[in-house]
């Protein structure tokens, strides 16, 4: 019987043989949320792991093939350091730790370096590229990135603001995206101008909400620390003490991006963020996304990011459903 690992006063890996592994948590808390409600967590490990799991009192033992199994202990390390950083280990958890491009090595603390706290959670890092996302959005000041849904390129983007917010390191966050219509005719809408495009905007709030309270942000709105606004409302402003995002940006014109860009003023960050495959324009062409992107390639202060599916931090199937249409467009 050989220990594995010792990471935690609180926990203890062991090797029982090559097809078992089990798990000694000393601290309740801690087994809780590992073992989830109604052992659910559990429940979900043992079916993406496809092994069989146990457990009795503080512990946990699992059981299966080497490859499986390994799986599970990359799994279990990756949920373990989670807790250690944010004391809490959340259902999405569960799915991004059995992610299938994962290594032992990625499973340690150090993937958690890059960990944003905001009022009601801790963000961290799920992929390398996002890492390296969150660390060009507090030391860059203008950063665009671009790849496929799911991937937390806007809800990463909002944790940064608001935590620069809420260290008053900036006055303002002001988060933009253009009011493109994507199937529905805006005139028909009801309501005034701002009833119209809030639906636009719908994700933006969302991700505000989970971060930091729907009272909180509210408040923040009321007193103008926090703007949402469509991108038509940008034009001739200068940002200063601000992080601003133009968010779905695949839906901007090349001129649209120059103007947003241009806004920067003394103390300001600029993100913009889209996806090139979900463009909403009548006109594809006239997207300005990957055009500005490569105009703008190499300039130093600009950092440019591109996700993929490896990035995706939804539902697993998503990243699946993202290849399976990136292979019928190859074929």
């Amino acid at each position: 019987m050989s220990e594995i690992s010792k990471l935690d006063q609180n926990y203890i890996i062991k090797k029982i043989d090559s097809n078992t592994i089990n798990i000694q948590i000393t601290d309740n808390e801690m087994l809780m949320s590992m073992v989830g409600q109604f052992n659910q967590n559990l429940k979900d490990l043992e079916k993406l792991t496809e092994t069989d799991i146990f457990f009795r009192g503080n512990s946990i033992t699992c059981k299966g093939k080497e490859q499986n199994l390994k799986e599970f202990l990359n799994a279990i390390k990756f949920l373990l350091n989670k807790y250690l950083l944010t004391n809490v280990i959340e259902k999405s958890d569960i799915m991004l730790s059995v992610k299938k491009d994962m290594e032992p090595k990625k499973s340690n603390i150090k993937s958690f370096q890059q960990l944003i706290k905001t009022p009601r959670k801790s963000v961290i890092a799920r992929s390398e590229k996002q890492s390296e996302y969150i660390k060009a959005l507090k030391e860059k000041d203008i950063i665009m990135s671009i790849g496929p849904a799911g991937t937390g390129k806007s809800f990463l983007a909002v944790s940064v603001a608001v935590t620069l917010l809420m260290e008053k390191k900036v006055e303002k966050v002001i988060l933009s995206r253009p009011a493109v219509e994507a199937g529905e005719k805006l005139g028909f809408l009801p309501g005034d101008m701002k009833e119209k495009v809030d639906p636009y905007l719908r994700p933006l709030y969302d991700a505000l909400y989970e971060l930091f309270g729907a009272d909180k942000v509210d408040k923040k709105i009321e007193n103008g620390e926090i703007e949402i606004a469509p991108l038509a409302f940008m034009r001739g402003r200068t940002l200063k003490n601000s992080f601003a995002i133009l968010d779905e940006a695949q839906n901007a014109t090349e001129t649209q991006i120059k103007m947003f860009l241009t806004r920067i003023g003394e103390n300001s960050k600029i993100v913009v963020n889209g996806d090139p495959s979900q463009i909403d324009l009548i006109n594809k062409s006239q997207s300005g996304l990957l055009k500005s992107i490569e105009i703008l390639k190499n300039l130093n202060e600009i950092k440019i990011i591109e996700f993929d599916h490896k990035d995706v931090a939804r539902h697993p199937l998503v990243s699946k459903i993202i290849r399976a249409y990136q292979k019928y467009i190859n074929d």
